[in-house]
């Protein structure tokens, strides 16, 4: 990786979400060896957001759920998303709010340098709003954080 590409990583998680791995890939094949799951999830319950995508990540190997610091990475980067989507107050359905999003997580190492390691990003792209269809908007949040 060079430094074009490590700051790169969270575009690469943008674009899966927003398209697909394969679509991503093709506009970013330098990213071929990094890892990539995807998923989807609706609710007014954060709590089944991030379960969602912890399971997706375990389920598809993308981490060890047995090493603590993994699942630990993958939900420091989860929270951050979500702050995004949520415009920082980590709240849903307490407020009346209800989500509906296509999630990405990537793992690989963005830096050309060994020993900065791996890194996994969740980028969440959907909508938000009151639980009446046609009363949402669009969102977006993206998480980055080390292994």
């Amino acid at each position: 990786m060079n430094q074009n590409q490590q700051q790169a990583f969270g575009k690469y998680a943008t674009l899966v979400a927003l398209t697909d791995a394969g679509t991503a890939l093709g506009l970013m094949p330098e990213y071929k060896s990094f890892k990539v799951v995807t998923g989807k999830v609706g609710s007014m319950d954060l709590k089944k957001v991030i379960s969602s995508v912890e399971t997706a990540a375990k389920r598809n190997q993308l981490i060890n759920g047995e090493v603590y610091r993994e699942t630990h990475a993958l939900y420091h980067a989860i929270i951050e998303a979500a702050e995004g989507v949520t415009r920082g107050k980590l709240s849903v359905g307490e407020v009346m709010r209800t989500v509906g999003l296509t999630f990405s997580v990537v793992r690989g190492r963005p830096y050309a340098e060994a020993d900065e390691g791996e890194w996994i990003a969740v980028c969440f792209y959907g909508t938000i709003g009151a639980p009446i269809k046609g009363k949402e908007h669009e969102t977006l949040g993206l998480g980055i954080n080390h292994m």
